[in-house]
Formats: C-alpha cells, sequence, structure tokens
C-alpha cells in the first residue's frame, strides 16, 4: 500500500475526517506498526493496560466479555477499516474486554503515546472519540437490555440480522453472512449456551429461515426474522 493509499484508509475514519493526507502520513506513519495475527490468537486481553489503538486492515476481530463463571459473552465484531481498543487507549485504564482474532488479520497499531500526543496536538479527534464511545455506550444499554428480558431466539434473530447488516452479501437464495461464526460464537452473541443455540438456529432452519452451510449462515427470509426481533413475547 502506498503512503498515499495508507493515509486515505485512515481518513475514512470519522475519528481522522478532519486532517489531510498530508497531516495523517507526517503524524502518524512514522509510529504506526502492523501486525498480524493468526485465528484464534488474541491481541489483548481484559485486565491488560493500554497499548494504544488498533485499526483493523484485515480480516475480523471480535471483542469478547469474560465473567468469573467462565461464560463468555460477544459484544461487538470488528471488520475492516474499523477501529478497537479507544475506550482503553482513551481514559488509560485497562483493557474491559479482550480482542480475539476471528480471521488471519492485519492491523494498524498506533502506541499509546503516540495516542495521547495525537490527541493534545488535534482536540476535533478526542470530540469525535467521545461520539463515537457515546454510540458504543447505548448500544451496551441495548445489549445489556436484551440479555436480560428478551427470549433466547429473539436475542439470536437480532444478532443474525445486526451480522447480515454488518457482512451480509446478497445472493440468489438469500443473504450470506460473510463471517465464519461457530456455534460457539453465535451463542456468545446472544448471550446463551451452545446447545440452546444450535436449538434454535435448528428451529430456524426447519421453519426455513435460514440454511446453515458449515460455519457459513444464509438468511432466506429476512422479513420473517425481522418480525420476530421486533415481537414483544413467545411465539
Amino acid at each position: 500500500m502506498t503512503e498515499a493509499a495508507w493515509a486515505e484508509s485512515w481518513r475514512k475514519i470519522s475519528f481522522f475526517s478532519s486532517l489531510s493526507p498530508r497531516e495523517l502520513e507526517e503524524l502518524l506513519a512514522p509510529v504506526v506498526v502492523e501486525e498480524r495475527y493468526r485465528d484464534g490468537e488474541f491481541l489483548f486481553y481484559e485486565g491488560d493496560p493500554p497499548q494504544g489503538l488498533y485499526l483493523l486492515k484485515e480480516g475480523r476481530v471480535k471483542i469478547i466479555k469474560h465473567s468469573a463463571r467462565g461464560k463468555d459473552t460477544i459484544l461487538r465484531l470488528i471488520g475492516p477499516l474499523e477501529m478497537f481498543g479507544e475506550v482503553a487507549a482513551f481514559d488509560g485504564r485497562p483493557y474491559p474486554a479482550s480482542a480475539q482474532a476471528l480471521q488471519d488479520c492485519i492491523v494498524l497499531h498506533l502506541p499509546q503515546e503516540d495516542f495521547l500526543e495525537l490527541l493534545h496536538r488535534h482536540p476535533p479527534i478526542a470530540l469525535r472519540i467521545i461520539e463515537d464511545l457515546a454510540h458504543k455506550l447505548r448500544d451496551a444499554h441495548d445489549l445489556i437490555r436484551a440479555l436480560s428480558s428478551e427470549t433466547v431466539e429473539k436475542r439470536i434473530a437480532t444478532v443474525l440480522l445486526k451480522l447480515a447488516e454488518k457482512a451480509g452479501k446478497a445472493e440468489e437464495r438469500g443473504i450470506r453472512l460473510k463471517i465464519p461464526l461457530s456455534r460457539q460464537d453465535l451463542a456468545d452473541m446472544a448471550g446463551t449456551t451452545i446447545e440452546t443455540a444450535i436449538r434454535v438456529l435448528s428451529k430456524f432452519s426447519r421453519e426455513r429461515l435460514v440454511l446453515k452451510e458449515g460455519k457459513n449462515i444464509i438468511i432466506l427470509d429476512r422479513a420473517a426474522l425481522s418480525a420476530l426481533s421486533h415481537s414483544s413475547g413467545e411465539r
């Protein structure tokens, strides 16, 4: 990737859109490090001290919250040109969740000291990060409400619809999710057990809402899943 293309990639992130390609090259090119991680490898663990800001260049990363009982919940899926690690980088406290590669991936890492220097030199970037964190806080509130009060079928339907928006590809049969999710991943995103996730997916498959092909899922009836996601109770 040329320096100009590299800088343009960073400008696609709302945090840095106020900077010109030249400013980005001068500020970031000398300090940003390209790192590669294999499928399943952890980029950082919950409780680790902050190491800076990350931009995903290729692949997928999942952000995981661990419970004291050993249960994991997937809080977010990170796709190409998305930032992560900003919460700890911004407030200087340990990472509130872990980051694990869902596929082989390449990330661009802006070290902590350089990130803080960037905020001091360009306050508008800090304001944009605060706005983004506010959106993520709302998403976290929605997740807490869903995990505490919604049925598991509704939660899984909602997860599938969000995945379709984030990484869906329309094809003749429906919408293929371009993320190789395991049944455990889906269970962790919906806050349930793998056994329950398998049971619900099998039910959705029998009802022709989805089609399972290994780790791939095709949404056959998006309208029906949407109706279930917005329902007020059991079907």
